[in-house]
């Protein structure tokens, strides 16, 4: 028998993943809000992998709570997600920067392939290739973090953006791009504070595009929409970023 593989969140992204190990053959214990980690790891000390797939309000409590002997297995998959996140819990873990869309009554749906990087990169690919969703293995913490900030400037763009013009992405691009614009190269303006590196925004945006056309019909105002834009304001003030267009949206919701 295959080693097993812990799932910490069995929401429906943490389905996803549950069943591609499954097909695997990796048996799946899952971790839900009355699991005791501590106590578990203790009958399973050397898991495959442990997959975190708590919500991004939730990383940061589960990583400082992770059994010592599972901090080596781990796999992040949330949404505005950098290295810096990990790094403060002195953690390595393999990263997956998520392009499939996953709600409740409906089966996984593909953006574009998600790429993922890490000493257990390419067993996260061939779980998620057994139930049809692609991936793509990085070769460098260069290139994930690159993906880790492209998906930031999707999601936070749309998000927020989505909030004055509500649609699709589609229509944001085709009848609101100035605006789109603006607000990207404010979130880009963001990363890089964050991540403390230049960044090159014209090919961020570029592909940002190509992931609109991936699925033109994506709804672009999300229901974290408005705690999405809270928490941009607050980090850009906490690292003395102005970002007047940010401002203006929060002024109108």
């Amino acid at each position: 028998m295959k080693n097993p593989v812990v799932v910490v969140g069995i929401g429906e992204m943490g389905s996803v993943f549950a069943r591609g190990f499954l097909r695997l053959g990796h048996p799946v214990y899952p971790v839900v809000r009355d699991t005791k980690m501590g106590e578990l790891a203790m009958q399973l000390a050397e898991p495959e992998l442990v997959v975190i797939a708590v919500a991004e309000k939730d990383i940061q409590t589960v990583l400082q709570e992770i059994p010592g002997c599972w901090r080596d297995r781990l796999v992040l998959l949330q949404n505005e997600l950098l290295p810096d996140d990990w790094s403060k819990h002195k953690l390595e873990p393999s990263v997956i920067s998520v392009w499939f869309e996953k709600k409740k009554g409906m089966d996984s749906k593909v953006i574009i392939p998600s790429p993922v990087y890490g000493k257990h990169a390419q067993l996260v690919a061939d779980a998620l290739s057994s139930i049809d969703i692609e991936t793509s293995v990085l070769g460098s913490a260069e290139d994930l973090l690159f993906e880790l900030v492209l998906k930031n400037v999707y999601i936070l763009t749309t998000n927020i953006a989505g909030l004055q013009t509500a649609g699709t992405v589609a229509e944001l691009w085709s009848k609101h791009r100035p605006f789109a614009t603006e607000v990207a190269n404010e979130i880009i303006q963001l990363q890089q504070k964050l991540t403390g590196r230049s960044l090159n925004k014209e090919q961020l945006i570029e592909r940002m595009v190509h992931a609109f056309n991936g699925d033109p019909e994506h709804g672009c105002m999300g229901r974290s929409a408005a705690a999405r834009l809270e928490r941009a304001l607050k980090q850009a003030d906490e690292h003395g970023l102005d970002l007047p267009r940010l401002k203006h949206i929060v002024s109108k919701v």
